[in-house]
């Protein structure tokens, strides 16, 4: 079967509800998602449908939301906003869910008055973008974890701590998912007292990236923070400061944190550091990688690894059911309820997913930095779980 052709059918089967037909309709929730599925993101989308699909099947196992059964729709939005404009709204108008995520930061702001006011659902995204963690203006959308702007602030800590004074750039895409976090990475090195040298924003697709290196080797930073690229320029760039002798130190935020873009820098990994708020597949001693590793050799023997993508979706999945479940045992599961439930979200328990947390302006700010074992090819934690407190609110 072409991959392709999988993708499709695969949409197809996530398409149809897992629960028995014959369960009445007021003892069903209905959760919804709009994925890249296909398109030039869809590795990540059909990771994130996965995750889903794990993570309520098991909930459903366990009792579904106070017994009532979830029953999910997954639709492609092929990464194209038009497309998944209208597939949200399709999901919304014909099932009516009480939980929608959505594929991007771009689809997130243009349904945003729409969640809030019309369709009054909760909402999650693969975005960490600080807009949409400002509960003032979204009060029913929430981020699996930190911001972009919490991602370098617990860089920053890591930094302050490891090399007091030190001098960093940041290495960002010119795109909006690049920049969101640039106003609070100033703020933050200001507080800690690092050394912002250069600020570098390159175009997405560059290929010609000489000039950037030289600005880099000018600047001659002891750290180099990326944000918003998932594998270029990052190996090209670090090859050629390597070549030029540069004893920098390279990091990235979450979606620079797989294990594909260790794959792809090999012996280039040597040293570069992620910030990452959730456990990898290989750290089999948590209790939720292990439920989540035993469910996976049962379902799809043949699959060996799922990346971050797959689990920042199983926490999603988690969120949402917990806040359901406070939100329906209230008797509440409509908009004020829901967004009640949100703001208690207090020392969330993911069995080890995440550290324990606090929702926070609607976000948890919570991550860990990791350090790349080029020999094992995966990230081991050099710091503990970095807690923010009011960092970027």
């Amino acid at each position: 079967m072409s991959k392709k052709v999988f993708l499709a059918v695969f949409a197809l089967i996530l398409l149809h509800s897992l629960i028995p037909p014959e369960i009445p309709a007021q003892e069903i929730i209905k959760f919804g998602a709009v994925l890249p599925l296909t398109g030039v993101f869809g590795f990540a989308g059909t990771d994130t449908a996965v995750a889903f699909d794990d993570a309520l099947t098991l909930i459903n196992e366990e009792g579904g939301i106070n017994g009532k059964k979830i029953k999910w729709v997954i639709e492609d939005g092929q990464y194209k906003l038009d497309v998944a404009v209208e597939a949200f709204r399709r999901i919304m108008e014909q099932e009516k869910p009480l939980f929608m995520f959505g594929e991007s930061t771009a689809l997130s702001k243009t349904m945003a008055k729409d969640i809030n006011e019309r369709y009054q659902v909760l909402y999650a995204s693969s975005s960490f973008s600080a807009e949409l963690a400002q509960s003032r203006l979204n009060p029913l959308s929430f981020l699996a974890g930190p911001t972009y702007g919490d991602m370098f602030a617990i860089l920053l800590k890591y930094i302050a701590k490891e090399k007091p004074g030190a001098k960093v750039v940041f290495f960002c895409s010119d795109s909006e998912f690049g920049k969101d976090p640039l106003k609070y990475g100033r703020i933050t090195c200001e507080k800690l007292r690092i050394k912002l040298v250069g600020e570098i924003l390159v175009p997405l697709g560059v290929k010609e990236i000489t000039g950037y290196v030289d600005q880099l080797q000018n600047y001659e930073p002891d750290f180099v923070i990326f944000q918003g690229f998932l594998f270029d320029p990052i190996p090209a760039v670090i090859q050629k400061c390597r070549e030029r002798g540069m004893k920098t130190s390279f990091m990235g935020t979450f979606w620079s944190a797989t294990r594909m873009i260790l794959d792809r820098l090999g012996p280039l990994a040597e040293g570069y550091t992620v910030v990452n708020p959730y456990m990898y597949w290989w750290n089999d001693d948590v209790p939720m990688i292990r439920k989540i590793r035993a469910y996976s050799e049962k379902k799809y023997p043949d699959v060996k690894y799922r990346d971050n993508f797959y689990m920042q979706g199983f926490m999603a999945a988690l969120i949402a059911v917990d806040c359901l479940r406070r939100a329906d045992r209230a008797g509440e599961l409509n908009g004020p309820g829901l967004i009640k439930a949100l703001r208690t979200t207090v020392n969330f328990d993911s069995g080890g997913l995440c550290a324990r947390a606090t929702m926070r302006n609607n976000r948890l700010p919570v991550g860990r930095v990791w350090k790349a074992n080029v020999e094992k090819k995966i990230y081991e934690p050099v710091s503990d779980w970095i807690q923010l407190d009011r960092y970027n609110e």
